[in-house]
């Protein structure tokens, strides 16, 4: 069954009126950054006119935020509508690819449209990725994609086990490509590959404003490398003025708004506990996966996700169906983490839902499909 990236708030909800809450969609409670949207009307004047086709100052204002703790350079960036453009062209440049997996579904699937051939390295059972394996793999493709953390279990790169892999990449002429959308909320900045761009050319690390500023409907995302080749193929593939001046605007205040960037990362860190905790605490959850990003991943018992989600749209709530990750099976939800009074209101809503659980019942690994 095909669920989409989550779920299907317009048809289910809006069409009909009705107001739902979207633990499908993992993006920051918080909402438009203030920040922006007092400087709407800065938009709005520059909309009579071209953007600057070199987009000087919008790389500058990326340089700016990214040099509080790296090192990087305006001419490492490739910018792009949503890091959605950034995954799709870049991959658009190799014969084959390397995917752990599970992971999000458009790096399959824009690899397979650019006839890119793809393998894959699975997960362990703890969704932590299998270094070895992956090693073991690189020398048959030109590079790999990765998510940093990794959708849809929010685990990230244990930098000093994934060591080898860089040198054995940097040698060996691969691209190791690094999907860091949701790398803010892990609140650590060193979690990022950035800072190993000094050391390492086969670093491509992708970034976008979508997910912690609350803004997919901007489409704005980036691409950074000190491969100057593949930054200029990507560049070759795209439209002339593919940034719109809202995203130059929201781009310009968002990454200085530290007032937003303070609140957000208190509450990702006391909301991903509470969540995490009280999911544990529901009978037909047999495994809830340790996450440093904005959704938790979690492993039913008794029940599967179509009936899970059909019970809990009767409450007002939509959940996201994980069986369509590459890896993962019917047992498997992603539940984005939301405010305190969504979260409480979904516990409310999985603790009423009854589900008769064997005693001793036990979770089965991860479903390898291929």
């Amino acid at each position: 069954m095909e669920y989409g990236h989550g779920g299907d708030v317009y048809t289910k909800g809006v069409c009909k009126n009705i107001k739902l809450i979207d633990f499908s969609s993992n993006i920051n409670p918080l909402g438009v950054p203030n920040s922006f949207r007092e400087h709407l009307p800065e938009a709005l004047d520059n909309a009579v006119r071209y953007p600057d086709i070199k987009y000087w100052e919008l790389k500058n204002n990326i340089v700016k935020y990214l040099n509080k703790d790296f090192n990087v350079k305006s001419d490492y960036l490739v910018l792009g509508n949503g890091a959605s453009e950034i995954i799709d062209l870049t991959l658009s440049c190799f014969k084959s690819v390397l995917i752990p997996i599970p992971s999000f579904s458009e790096y399959k699937d824009n690899a397979l449209k650019w006839n890119c051939r793809v393998e894959y390295s699975f997960l362990k059972d703890d969704m932590e990725f299998d270094y070895e394996d992956i090693l073991s793999k690189l020398e048959n493709v030109e590079a790999m994609i990765i998510g940093n953390p990794n959708n849809p279990a929010g685990n990230i790169i244990h930098k000093e086990k994934f060591k080898n892999i860089l040198d054995y990449c940097e040698k060996n002429g691969k691209t190791i490509i690094i999907d860091e959308a949701f790398v803010e909320f892990t609140g650590i900045s060193l979690v990022s590959f950035l800072k190993e761009l000094t050391q390492y050319k086969c670093l491509f690390v992708i970034r976008a404003i979508t997910k912690f500023f609350s803004l997919p409907g901007i489409r704005f995302g980036f691409g950074v490398s000190r491969d100057a080749e593949l930054i200029d193929k990507i560049k070759g593939k795209q439209n002339p003025w593919n940034i719109n001046c809202f995203a130059e605007t929201a781009v310009k205040y968002i990454l200085i708004d530290e007032e937003y960037i303070k609140a957000s990362l208190i509450w990702i860190k006391n909301q991903r506990k509470f969540l995490g905790d009280k999911l544990r605490e529901i009978s037909f959850i047999s495994k809830v996966y340790e996450t440093q990003s904005n959704f938790i991943l979690c492993k039913l018992q008794g029940i599967n996700c179509d009936k899970l989600y059909d019970l809990c749209l009767e409450r007002g709530i939509v959940i996201r169906r994980a069986g369509n990750f590459d890896g993962l099976d019917s047992s498997f939800i992603r539940l984005a983490i939301k405010d305190k009074e969504s979260n409480t209101s979904l516990i409310n809503c999985l603790s009423n839902i009854k589900v008769n659980v064997k005693r001793g019942e036990k979770s089965e690994k991860y479903a390898n499909i291929f």
